[in-house]
């Protein structure tokens, strides 16, 4: 066993850690195993948003302690930032097991800090806080959530004042300020007084604002759609906004609208694999529904589900929906003259190309950014007041439609997907459709997304040595293809391996490899920030002229990503 690991756990055992706390921390030092070692080998990581990891003892835990680490630190910062202010912080919390109290224990810390807290009074959506930072003029906000990852996790993200999530240089300074915190100095003696309960009244002002993103009420009425919120926080205002904005034929997957923590009926609460929708999926087919809707546990991410060509029921991937989602309201803006030259729309860096060929089409911006909606959001903070944002998307599943969000927001994209649908059918078109004739005008996008799971310390180095071994030795060719650009987001180098020529990449550094191979295929690798994996992202481009020949591109580019995915022993 590591001196130091059980000398970290030893801490545990003393105060100021309560007599559970000690307790635990003694039966994992007994045990001696790995989870003693996956406990206290590191500190949990205070990243760029916040905190996620599994719930228990320890320093690498989600707990009292880490929790109340992380917003000590964060009222430190507050109140070095705002002297002689009045500072307030608004805080929700998702539907898993321990958010509630977690989302206490901050309002706690904070209010022993003297600074107000606007608690929600149950658990909201994380773009709802989003909102409510902004609608409640707050300095920050902190959200209790671990997204769609398992039961046993739990995380903690922070927002700043313009409701996006932390960037530089706000990211970086809570940072240290919050490393800076020792466990002895966590102030977690409440103030009742400095603690405001909300709810009803940020709904009521947060489902008029998506209302009046609504640009077409065409064929809502006949709209029939299946939603499943998947055990998590969209089970109320979901169905309100849809409901707000027309839509009359709402059926909710009854055994998954019971708020849960365990989300006993899926084996993970994500929409993204299509295990999670697969009760929605059957409901669909029983009704005859036109659209399904899933949404993850904190409601940022939305997966669909609609009927091809065929009249056969397919769960679309976040490329295929947020290029229709966008076309939509890119056209419905040209529609009605609302596109303006200093429009536009953002995308991050994995999402698909087909979404930058549709905003040309329309004479719009698209800006790239990193992975991770705060990039977006940051653009939109940057560029208030010049330039209008009309949409975002990333490919995780992720849509931004309007600013009074700053983060990806499953309710009120849920409602645009709908829209798009409900005008579609009552063009005698569908949504699938629409995306069969993005195809035949831009050409057959195919996306893959191969995620690897690496669990533990041994994980973790796994992870940085599979990057570094990419960035040493780089691929030549891929698949028989010669590798002709690489790009490195770490060392801010665009590589051209034809010419041999560098040049600069002009957005922040991050751990991200992206490789283009002669026939414009790109493939990029990236540790996750919030999961122990690593992903890795493939896109194809075939031409395609027929609706014969897209059967035949989906084939073909199936292979082809097959052939790199070999070449990268994937």
């Amino acid at each position: 066993m590591d001196t130091k690991i059980l000398e970290r756990a030893t801490v545990w055992t003393h105060p100021p850690f309560d007599q559970q706390t000690r307790e635990e921390a003694q039966k994992l030092i007994e045990s001696g195993g790995k989870e003693l070692v996956d406990a206290f080998y590191t500190d949990l990581d205070f990243g760029t948003g916040g905190l996620r990891g599994i719930m228990g003892c320890g320093t690498n835990r989600i707990n009292k302690y880490t929790i109340g680490q992380a917003t000590q630190g964060l009222a430190n910062y507050l109140k070095k930032q705002f002297p002689n202010q009045n500072i307030s912080v608004a805080i929700t919390h998702d539907t898993r097991n321990g958010s509630r109290h977690f989302s206490e224990l901050a309002a706690d810390v904070l209010s022993a800090n003297g600074i107000d807290v606007y608690l929600s009074e149950s658990f909201r959506p994380t773009p709802w806080l989003s909102f409510a930072i902004r609608q409640l003029g707050c300095k920050a906000g902190i959200v209790l959530t671990a997204s769609h990852n398992p039961p046993e996790y739990n995380g903690y993200k922070v927002y700043w004042s313009d409701g996006g999530q932390l960037v530089p240089p706000h990211d970086h300074a809570v940072i240290q300020e919050v490393r800076s915190v020792t466990f002895d100095q966590i102030w977690f003696e409440k103030r009742v007084e400095k603690i405001h309960i909300v709810g009803r009244d940020i709904d009521e002002e947060y489902i008029r604002k998506i209302t009046s993103l609504s640009m077409n009420d065409s064929g809502k009425d006949r709209l029939k759609v299946v939603f499943t919120p998947l055990h998590g926080t969209s089970v109320d205002l979901l169905p309100k906004a849809m409901g707000a904005s027309g839509f009359k034929n709402i059926l909710t997957v009854k055994p998954q609208a019971e708020p849960d923590g365990n989300f006993p009926t899926v084996k993970s609460p994500n929409p993204e694999e299509a295990e999670a929708l697969s009760m929605a999926l059957q409901l669909a087919q029983d009704e005859d529904a036109d659209l399904i809707i899933g949404t993850d546990p904190d409601a940022d991410r939305v997966g669909i589900g609609v009927k091809n060509t065929d009249n056969q029921w397919v769960l679309l991937n976040g490329n295929q929906t947020g290029a229709v989602l966008l076309w939509y309201i890119l056209d419905q803006y040209k529609q009605s003259g609302k596109l303006s030259p200093n429009s536009f729309i953002s995308k991050s860096i994995v999402t698909t190309d087909l979404i930058s060929e549709i905003a040309r089409a329309y004479n719009v911006e698209c800006l790239e950014c990193l992975t991770g909606f705060k990039w977006i959001a940051d653009f939109i903070r940057k560029f208030e007041g010049q330039k209008e944002f009309i949409a975002g998307c990333e490919e995780s599943y992720g849509y931004l439609i309007g600013d009074f969000v700053r983060d990806k927001d499953a309710i009120s994209a849920s409602v645009v997907i709908a829209e798009a649908a409900a005008w579609a059918k009552s063009q005698g078109s569908s949504f699938y459709k629409l995306l069969t004739d993005l195809w035949l005008k831009f050409g057959y996008y195919g996306e893959k997304l191969i995620s690897i799971t690496k669990k533990g310390k041994e994980g973790l180095e796994e992870i940085d040595r599979m990057m570094e071994d990419l960035r040493r030795q780089p691929p030549k060719e891929l698949d028989g293809e010669r590798v002709v650009r690489i790009l490195d987001y770490k060392t801010q180098k665009d590589h051209n391996t034809q010419t041999d020529e560098v040049s600069a990449i002009h957005l922040p550094p991050s751990n991200v490899l992206q490789f283009y191979t002669q026939s414009g295929a790109r493939i990029t690798a990236r540790p996750s920030g919030t999961e122990p994996k690593i992903k890795f992202y493939f896109s194809v481009k075939v031409p395609v002229f027929t609706y014969d020949e897209i059967q035949n591109a989906s084939v073909s580019v199936e292979q082809k990503i097959n052939g790199y995915m070999t070449s990268l022993g994937l």
